[in-house]
């Protein structure tokens, strides 16, 4: 078994297996970081952002417009790019499957899809897909509502000369502008959905099936196996009891090996002293007259901030302070997610069948307290807009969508706050095109991804024969608390690798027709064992074997009477038993045999006729003269002491 590391980020996997003629792809997911690099796209043209100074390289006037400095770093003046999965490893015309196991693996979908001869079928659960669209349209309206003219592309050949962080990125020559909506339609037409503990058959030589893992709305872990293999591949689990069904364990257990990615980004920060944490913060915010803005996806962890905020800030006597949703998908995503009663936890799927709506945010929407927005320019955005107010808004980057709006609009006042909960971006980068900034700004991620504890318990219940994880969870400079332990074999990969798995095609499972069962006539061999000989026709479709009786048309008799002949009339096992052959020999009038312990067995030694007999526990060998009817005669007696079939 292959395994092909097309990502080098633990939470954004992309990865291929081979194994058994078949090509599977594990996750898709699109490194988002690369966004840090670049400016942001303000809705409107923002004075600030224009009169920053542009950098220049000495003597390289041709990257002259391309880069701008903002409080000491540097920044690319151009449309984000992204980092798709590397291509260079894996031919995408030859992948079979791809497996999804979140919203946040899906949006390198498009790339992949879009690549030459791409024929495969993608496996994602029903929330998957339609969470995994919503991100993507949301990501493409964003791009769309700022258009760019120009991309900068000198910079990219003189990364030597550049300041930290461009100097380091990663090949930047391979970064991609954000797909079409066409793109996005194409990708969403190859995904075939499937329910946990749906077993899917790929060409007949593997299955696959999903099975909750507790992170997301539709989050699931893969288990891929044959008749005699099994894989198991865990991202972005949790055992933490919030809105998704809960960690399903059972069908993870005793797996050859155990792929595990998606660790928690922020293992010193607890989810339940976060989300209290951002209460407190926004409510102080709020009690000073400030506004608050939480950067964020339109899906995920939004749904228990606002599940949490609300009744806190009815506690502290902030009932009339107004709660806007902005996003294109926002209305999507609220009314979608009160439907999902099947991939809930327990405690929400009781309240669907009360009947009450899961989450909380359908009766604040209802009653006015939550306002969900498409854009600023909605109708009734600027008649209900009131201040203060608590903003949930895209992107967690900064870098483009209506959170940019208001980094502007509220950046120079120190009353304000924008509060950061998503692990996925350093908050402090995020800001670095804002600074000088006078709002205030705090950190409380909130990632129900497991911890390392809890994935070190995990590895224990499950009890895999090997472990491959990424190379940053083993990592020696990590804390002790901080890495993973396991009393199997750990393999580690970084982007670019590609390792052989320790497992390998030792069996494979062969049907018989009845027709030939019938014609068999097995043997005991030993204790609730038989063994028989067969001759067949072998037939071999979609990686399923068969054995036919094999047909006997006149143009093929003489070639199958010729193959039975040729075959050996019986078979022969277990050991020689030398008192027995001492017997049969003497019948024989071979009198003057004499037994000797050889290093490996036994040694017969026929004085009178020169010859020798070993005897080893594999193998007999007969050792004797130009005398071929003694050969044959110790031969035919060996013969008689062997059991037969």
């Amino acid at each position: 078994m292959k395994f092909y590391a097309l990502s080098g980020h633990p939470n954004k996997p992309c990865s291929v297996l081979r194994f058994k003629q078949c090509t599977i792809m594990l996750d898709c997911g699109l490194d988002e970081t690369t966004m840090l690099n670049f400016l942001p796209l303000p809705l409107v043209p923002s004075r600030r952002l224009a009169s920053l100074p542009t950098w220049t390289p000495k003597e390289q006037p041709q990257v002259e417009g391309e880069l701008r400095e903002c409080a000491g770093k540097v920044f690319i003046d151009s449309p984000p790019e992204f980092c798709p999965p590397q291509t260079s490893l894996i031919d995408f015309s030859e992948v079979d499957a791809i497996l999804v196991s979140n919203y946040t693996s899906m949006l390198a979908l498009p790339f992949i899809v879009a690549e030459r001869g791409f024929r495969g079928t993608v496996y994602a659960t029903e929330p998957t897909l339609h969470i995994g669209r919503l991100c993507m349209d949301e990501l493409l309206y964003h791009m769309e509502q700022t258009p760019r003219a120009q991309h900068a592309q000198h910079w990219k050949r003189l990364l030597h000369l550049l300041p930290a962080p461009l100097c380091h990125a990663y090949k930047p020559k391979l970064w991609r502008q954000l797909y079409s909506a066409d793109a996005i339609a194409d990708a969403v037409r190859r995904v075939h959905t499937v329910g946990y503990g749906e077993k899917m058959d790929v060409f007949g030589a593997l299955r696959v099936m999903p099975s909750s893992s507790g992170y997301c709305l539709g989050s699931a872990n893969w288990t891929i196996s044959s008749e005699y293999e099994k894989i198991v591949y865990v991202n972005g689990s949790s055992t933490l009891t919030t809105h998704p069904k809960q960690l399903e364990q059972a069908q993870l257990r005793g797996a050859r090996v155990l792929i595990l990615n998606g660790l928690t980004q922020v293992p010193s920060y607890n989810p339940d002293d976060m989300i209290g944490a951002f209460c407190a913060k926004v409510a102080h915010t709020l009690k000073g007259g400030g506004n608050v803005l939480v950067p964020c996806c339109p899906s995920g962890i939004v749904y228990d901030l606002i599940e949490c905020l609300a009744p806190y800030l009815d506690q502290q006597s902030l009932s009339q302070v107004p709660l806007f949703f902005v996003s294109p998908v926002a209305e999507h995503s609220l009314a979608y997610s009160n439907i999902l009663a099947e991939w809930l936890s327990h405690n929400k799927q009781v309240r669907v069948y009360l009947p009450e709506e899961p989450f909380p945010h359908g009766q604040l929407v209802a009653g006015g307290r939550l306002r969900p927005y498409k854009n600023l320019q909605a109708d009734g955005f600027s008649a209900e807009f009131r201040q203060p107010c608590v903003v949930f808004a895209g992107h967690p980057s900064l870098r483009f969508g209506d959170t940019v709006h208001f980094m502007e609009l509220w950046g120079g006042n120190a009353a304000n706050a924008v509060i950061f909960t998503s692990p996925d971006f350093p908050y402090l980068e995020c800001l670095a095109p804002y600074q000088p900034l006078a709002m205030n700004y705090y950190f409380t991620p909130i990632d129900t991804s497991l911890y390392f504890s809890q994935a070190n318990k995990l590895i224990r219940d499950l009890k895999p024969q090997a472990l491959l994880t990424p190379a940053q969870y083993a990592s020696p400079v990590q804390r002790s608390e901080c890495q993973l332990e396991a009393d199997c074999p750990v393999l580690t990969y970084r982007r670019g690798d590609v390792l052989t798995l320790p497992v390998r095609r030792a069996h494979q499972r062969l049907q018989l027709s009845a027709e030939l069962s019938e014609r068999l006539s097995p043997v005991p061999v030993g204790p609730g064992v038989a063994a028989a000989t067969v001759t067949g026709l072998l037939h071999v479709q979609d990686n399923r074997h068969r054995l036919d009786v094999a047909p006997t048309p006149a143009s093929e008799a003489a070639s199958l009477q010729e193959l039975t002949e040729a075959r050996p009339r019986y078979h022969t096992y277990g050991a020689v038993h030398v008192p027995e052959l001492l017997q049969r020999l003497t019948q024989h009038d071979i009198n003057d045999a004499k037994v000797e312990e050889g290093p490996n067995g036994v040694i017969v030694h026929l004085q009178e006729e020169d010859t020798l007999i070993q005897i080893d526990a594999s193998s007999t060998h007969i050792i004797c003269g130009g005398d071929e009817t003694l050969r044959c005669k110790l031969r035919d007696t060996l013969l008689h002491c062997l059991n037969k079939f």
